[in-house]
């Protein structure tokens, strides 16, 4: 439901803020490691390895989602994963969420109750709590969330970007390419034909599957990108040398822990046509597209880590969330070539950003 569609009920400048709190506080459900829960100045949370991670992540209407192409459900949805994923790309456990809403006083209540709704569905999804937050007003026509996302390490060290060593291998956890498909279809006007759900990389379509469905799934996708926490910790305790999630296009994101790492990341055209440019991305894309897509599209949160080669995790394929890809290797820097290459050579296009767009 967009903005548009929300007219019944009352607007926020028609609620106090603790009327609105009322609204939204029992769609949020409060684990083991919420000490003091949401009703005081701040809420207290358990941390038993001693160190809290950190991470924010914020949305503005009209930049990071348009009303037109995603409800507020998910929009509160999305905004939890981008959070999640970049904990557990620490190899981390998520352990609670701090929720902002910043919004014009025209906003119709029942959009801040179906974010609401779906930041907690996501919760659930990832086994976190949401512990509290801010409310405040905005200039008319502006509507901004953020998430602050809290993590335990449970006594592991954290898996920064600048571990990769030369001889390592890049793997991806995840799919690669279809949020920016999604995107690409939106700009493109088309309009989402249904919800089917998607089915997991490398595994093959399910009875019934055809283009609208692929179209949908990768809609969806862009609207509601997921990531598995889980494999982050798993990715940790199998010694990963460096973790990221893919926020900002592989070969962006690749480039960030070649930089923090000092060393060169060659990514494998074979393996990523072999195990990424497939359906459902060709089965509505040019081809070009989808390949620019797998390299460069954005908002995947998947997650991206270097291992050393001889990794057993990369042959185990007990991992209930799927397996992890190898893309890639890790050489040494040459100031003579980018920090990220594609067999060797240099890749047009490089990915999201924020301000360049």
């Amino acid at each position: 439901m967009s903005e548009a569609h929300a007219q019944d009920g009352p607007r926020l400048r028609d609620l106090s803020e603790e009327d609105l709190l009322d609204r939204i506080f029992p769609y949020f459900v409060q684990r083991e490691d919420v000490l003091v829960p949401p009703g005081d100045d701040a809420a207290v949370l358990r941390a038993a390895s001693g160190s809290v991670v950190a991470t924010t992540d914020t949305m503005v209407l009209g930049h990071d989602w348009r009303d037109e192409w995603s409800t507020p459900a998910e929009v509160g949805s999305k905004l939890v994963t981008q959070n999640v994923a970049d904990i557990a790309a620490m190899g981390a456990r998520p352990t609670g969420l701090l929720v902002t809403l910043a919004a014009h006083g025209d906003l119709p209540a029942r959009w801040a109750e179906e974010f609401s709704q779906g930041v907690a569905s996501q919760a659930e999804r990832y086994d976190v709590s949401v512990v509290g937050g801010d409310l405040s007003g905005a200039p008319d026509g502006v509507v901004m969330v953020s998430i602050t996302a809290l993590g335990d390490l449970e006594g592991r060290d954290p898996v920064l970007r600048s571990g990769a060593r030369v001889g390592d291998v890049l793997a991806v956890h995840g799919s690669l390419g279809w949020s920016g498909a999604g995107w690409w279809l939106y700009a493109q006007g088309e309009t989402d034909p249904g919800s089917p759900r998607p089915y997991p990389t490398g595994a093959e379509p399910p009875p019934g599957w055809h283009e609208q469905s692929a179209r949908s799934v990768l809609m969806w996708f862009h609207r509601t990108p997921v990531t598995a926490v889980s494999s982050g910790v798993v990715a940790s305790l199998a010694g990963a040398t460096a973790m990221m999630d893919v926020s900002d296009g592989l070969v962006r994101d690749a480039g960030r822990i070649a930089r923090a790492s000092r060393v060169r990341i060659d990514l494998d055209r074979t393996n990523l046509e072999r195990d990424f440019v497939d359906p459902p991305l060709t089965d509505v894309l040019p081809l070009d597209v989808a390949w620019s897509q797998v390299l460069t599209g954005g908002e995947e949160h998947s997650l991206l880590a270097t291992f050393p080669a001889d990794s057993p995790l990369l042959r185990d394929q007990s991992d209930p969330d799927g397996r992890w890809w190898v893309v890639g290797r890790v050489v040494e820097a040459d100031d003579a070539r980018p920090r990220v290459t594609l067999d060797g050579e240099a890749i047009q296009g490089q990915g999201w950003d924020h301000f360049a767009g």
